[in-house]
């Protein structure tokens, strides 16, 4: 890897994703520092991800996860990823994650995920969605365009940015109310720079992307952004159809199919640029108004 910017971009990326082992099966992952000086949760889903895949034999892939977020992470204080082996089959492992961090003395869980990795086989069957019709990434403005046209709404957006590079179909913060049948969004994303050939690093960082965008599905039909919610992931999983490469550009589909009681349920599609489709998430999150 060479050491210029972008790489430099995505070293940052494979530094929080690159934990150090406490003991065996306990490995701990940093905070970068950030405007909002928060913990991402796609941050944690990614780190606890690649826990499970470092006990894991390296000829199998990970196919899927499934997460709950269980209480605000402190940026402060480290994160602890125990890791629990509660399967190693003839054609499937399976991990449990429990991210732990300090609170008053006490550990507490915030995190928990369980993935499941494959050996592979022959198909029986074998399709996949048509990727949609939309722009390519570079003819569609990036995420410095819509600080610069935002300023300060959007200041916030500018660190994630030089991480993950960002194309956008429609103005983030200026969105029309969608309605059916056309309630989907699209967003181009890669990691800016190259990251390794580890597969379990490619798909932690395609999870750590896909909790980015996914929950602003869930307001698409009310029109207008971020600045007029507030959000939090309840819980994510991803399936992983395909190998993916987290550096080249993927496109992500978002929508959401229901949303009630101060919750939406929203999906995500995720096809590489050459058309193949790579992976699929769900997510359930909270989204408040700000007059609450």
């Amino acid at each position: 890897m060479s050491d210029g910017p972008e790489d430099t971009q995505a070293a940052s990326l494979l530094s929080v994703l690159d934990l150090a082992e406490r003991e065996q099966d306990v490995y701990v992952g940093k905070t970068p520092s950030t405007e909002r000086q928060r913990i991402f949760g796609g941050q944690v889903a990614g780190q606890a991800l690649v826990a499970a895949g470092r006990t894991v034999p390296a000829d199998r892939a990970v196919h899927s996860l499934h997460s709950y977020f269980l209480r605000p992470g402190d940026p402060f204080e480290e994160i602890r990823y125990s890791v629990d082996r509660i399967r190693d089959g003839r054609s499937f492992t399976t991990r449990r994650v429990i991210a732990c961090q300090r609170r008053k003395g006490q550990d507490v869980a915030i995190f928990a995920l369980t993935a499941d990795f494959t050996a592979g086989e022959a198909a029986v069957a074998e399709h996949s969605l048509p990727m949609p019709d939309v722009p390519g990434p570079d003819e569609l403005p990036g995420t410095s365009e819509i600080v610069a046209r935002h300023g300060e709404r959007a200041a916030w957006m500018e660190a994630m940015g030089k991480v993950v590079e960002q194309r956008y179909t429609q103005d983030p913060f200026a969105a029309p109310p969608k309605a059916p049948p056309h309630t989907q969004s699209h967003t181009w994303f890669r990691v800016a720079g190259d990251l390794d050939e580890d597969p379990v690093v490619h798909a932690a960082a395609l999870t750590f992307v896909s909790d980015l965008t996914l929950l602003s599905a869930g307001f698409a039909r009310l029109g207008g952004g971020w600045p007029d919610f507030i959000g939090a992931s309840l819980d994510h999983a991803v399936w992983f159809h395909r190998p993916v490469r987290a550096d080249d550009w993927l496109l992500y589909e978002t929508d959401s199919p229901a949303a009630s009681a101060g919750r939406a349920l929203c999906f995500g599609q995720i096809w590489s640029a050459d058309g193949t489709h790579v992976a699929t998430v769900a997510q359930e999150g909270l989204i408040r108004s700000l007059d609450r």
